[in-house]
């Protein structure tokens, strides 16, 4: 595995509503995708979940709560 010292930052936004476990669960199987396609150290892998309230999200021009 060749490692360059770059670290990514993979950013997910969302709405609320996954449990503590489930985030746990999506930024492990997250981290271990980006390394196995990059070839990336997995512990160099920075992964952040940010929950965003549905009113401020919007799609096609119209809110989402």
């Amino acid at each position: 595995m060749r490692q360059d010292g770059r670290m990514p930052l993979i950013q997910i936004s969302q709405t609320p509503g996954l449990t503590a476990d489930q985030k746990r669960a999506a930024i492990a199987a997250v981290t271990a995708a980006y390394a196995e396609a990059t070839g990336k150290n997995p512990d160099a892998v920075w992964v952040t979940l940010t929950d965003i309230p549905r009113e401020a999200w919007g799609v096609g021009g119209k809110p989402l709560g």
